[in-house]
This record gives C-alpha cells, sequence and structure tokens, in this order.
C-alpha cells in the first residue's frame, strides 16, 4: 500500500513541477500508462478499504469489552478529529495530497453506519458509486481536454508554498471525501466477517476479487492511461469524460482486488516467514509514521526552500518512489528490532484514549 502512496506521490509531483503530463521519452509514456492502470485511484481505494475494516474493528473490540454505543462513538469521534487535525497540519506543512484528515471526516460523519445491518451497507455503497466516480470523470475530463495540471505551480518561498498547498486541498478535499466513501464502506462490510483475519474461511471472495478486480483495474484505466500517453491522438472531451468514470468505478474494483491479493499471499506465508516478510509486516505496524515520513521526503527534495529538484520525468518518478519506499522498510524493520513503535501511531493512540 505505501510503495502505491509513494508512486502516486512522486508521480503528481512530477505533473506538477512540469505543469502536466509529461511524456518526453518511451519510459515516460510507459511510466505515465502504468502509474493510471495500476496505481492513480487504486491504491487510495485500498487504503480507505483498510481505514474502514480498521475502524470497524476498534468498534467490535470495544463493544465486545462491554462498552455502550455512546462511548464507543465519542471514543471514534474524538480519534477522527484528531486525525482531522493530523491531516490539516500534515497538507499545510508537507503536501497537499493528504488523506488523514479526509479519513477522519468520513469516520466523524458517518460514524453510525457501523451500527447499520449489512443490506443497508450494501446499498448505501450501491447509491453513492455514481456520485464518486462522476466527480472523477468530471476531473479527468478537464485535466485531459486542457493538456494541463489541474494544480497550480507550486510557489516560492515556504509562506506562498504553504498558502497553495491549504487552497488546493480546500478545492480538493470535498472530491476526495465523495471519492472515498465507497470503499470505506465495503471495508465496514468485509470486517463484519473477518475476512483479513481469517482469510482461509473467505478464500473464493478473496480469489474472485484479486483476479477479477486486478484485470477491471487495469482494463479499465487503459483509456486514460492511453489519453494521458499521448498514445490516444484525436479523443473528443466526451471520451475523456467516460474514459474518467471508468477509472474511478474501475479503481474500487483494483483496490479491493489489491487488498484480496495480499491476503492470499499472507495465508500462502504464514508458515513460511522470513525477514522480509517481517520487515513488511513492520512497516505496516507503523504506516501513520512512514505514510508522513513520505511527505517529509517530498518537501526536502520538491520544495521551493528546499533542494528544489525539477523532477519532469514520470520514468524517474518511479525510481524515486521506489527507492523513498525501501528505505522505510528498511527503517521500519530496524525500529522493529529495537522494540521502538512508530511515534505517530503512539501519539494518535495516547490523545485518543487520553492516556
Amino acid at each position: 500500500m505505501l510503495l502505491f502512496i509513494a508512486l502516486a506521490h512522486a508521480h503528481v509531483f512530477s505533473v506538477m513541477i512540469g505543469g502536466g503530463e509529461v511524456v518526453q521519452s518511451t519510459a515516460d509514456r510507459i511510466a505515465t500508462a502504468g502509474n493510471v492502470m495500476f496505481v492513480e485511484l487504486r491504491a487510495y481505494p485500498m487504503f480507505a478499504a483498510l481505514f474502514g475494516y480498521g475502524l470497524a474493528q476498534i468498534y467490535r473490540r470495544r463493544t465486545e469489552q462491554g462498552h455502550e454505543w455512546p462511548w464507543v462513538r465519542a471514543l471514534l469521534r474524538r480519534r477522527s478529529r484528531w486525525l482531522i487535525v493530523f491531516g490539516v497540519v500534515h497538507a499545510a506543512l508537507l503536501f497537499f495530497g493528504d488523506i488523514l484528515a479526509v479519513y477522519g471526516l468520513l469516520a466523524l460523519i458517518f460514524v453510525g453506519v457501523l451500527r447499520f445491518r449489512d443490506r443497508t451497507l450494501v446499498i448505501l455503497t450501491v447509491i453513492w458509486l455514481p456520485l464518486g466516480a462522476t466527480l472523477q470523470a468530471l476531473v479527468a475530463a478537464e485535466q485531459a481536454t486542457t493538456g494541463q495540471s489541474v494544480f497550480p505551480p507550486m510557489g516560492d518561498g515556504f509562506m506562498e508554498e504553504l498558502v497553495i498547498r491549504l487552497t488546493i486541498y480546500a478545492m480538493i478535499l470535498p472530491v476526495m471525501v465523495i471519492s472515498t466513501v465507497v470503499p470505506f464502506l465495503v471495508g465496514i462490510l468485509a470486517a463484519r466477517h473477518r475476512v483479513l483475519e481469517e482469510p482461509r474461511q473467505h478464500l473464493t471472495l478473496l480469489r474472485g476479487a484479486a483476479f477479477v478486480g486486478l484485470p477491471l483495474g487495469v482494463l479499465g484505466g487503459l483509456p486514460l492511461a492511453l489519453i494521458k500517453a499521448e498514445a490516444w491522438p484525436g479523443y473528443s472531451p466526451l471520451d475523456a469524460l467516460i474514459a474518467g468514470g471508468l477509472h474511478q468505478v474501475t479503481g474500487y474494483a483494483a483496490g479491493f482486488g489489491y487488498a484480496a491479493l495480499i491476503a492470499l499471499i499472507a495465508v500462502r506465508l504464514s508458515d513460511r516467514r522470513g525477514p522480509i516478510t517481517d520487515a513488511l509486516e513492520a512497516l505496516g505496524q507503523r504506516s501513520l509514521t512512514f505514510y508522513l515520513a513520505q511527505s517529509v521526503v517530498w518537501a526536502a527534495l520538491f520544495a521551493s526552500y528546499t533542494l528544489h529538484f525539477q523532477l519532469t520525468s514520470p520514468a524517474l518518478a518511479v525510481g524515486i518512489a521506489v527507492a523513498v519506499w525501501l528505505t522505510t522498510v528498511v527503517l521500519a524493520d530496524l525500529m522493529r528490532r529495537r522494540n521502538m513503535r512508530g511515534p505517530a501511531e503512539v501519539a494518535l493512540r495516547r490523545i485518543t484514549y487520553r492516556s
């Protein structure tokens, strides 16, 4: 998940710095198309589904401990408010594409769905799906038809960049919240049936999600990939609109497919643990800390008041993203060996539980 987040964010910086999708070489075309088909609007649904899953786990655990709904609701709302604080600070100081405040808002608004019946959750998901897809289709069509980034230039100096980051964040936050509701609800539904905690009992479902969802994601992203990689000459605004909507809908399927594939791999590795598995697990246990750490790297590399690296190659962005992610894997494993928890996880837990 964090690898895909790194790939998506590094590509965003290549687009912003270049003033739009830059495909100067064959490698850039491949990187741009690959980002659309495998990463863009595919990693976020996976992350959102896992967030909903975790929220439902908290609700279930506290309820099983004997806590009444008002107490659990107050706990989850307090956690949500702090996520919003974390997210806004993150967006202002480091990266405008923050998702923490998105999840905080989702949990704050939709905390009541944790008590909905399965059927009600499914109906709500189906009703919300066209709204999220339509919004993303309009954004994709606008970018594809103009050939320019939907984001303004990064600015010059700390204060100017801070204002730009907050302005962009205010623009994209509603779109991100609306687009994230569907995977968030699916994650809650999956948690009720312990799909990831007891994967051996859900192998048919997991295989279907992985081996149907992932191909759908790739094929559904292909039209927009051709547009962004400048391999579809003469496309119309309607073509771009349809491609954008298809990209979002199949992105949901791909996100669920990735989560299912990871669960299937975990089943295979359950009896064959090794240093790589331990390192990846350590990173997952500190995902909030290293999600934020990635943004520290982006600020150090690309901000006008730091190194101000002029990243205009999507292919180079892939290499940087992989290098950053591998570094976080190593650091997380070192923390595991020293029995160090992630500082962001510790902080969120302490202020949530007030202890």
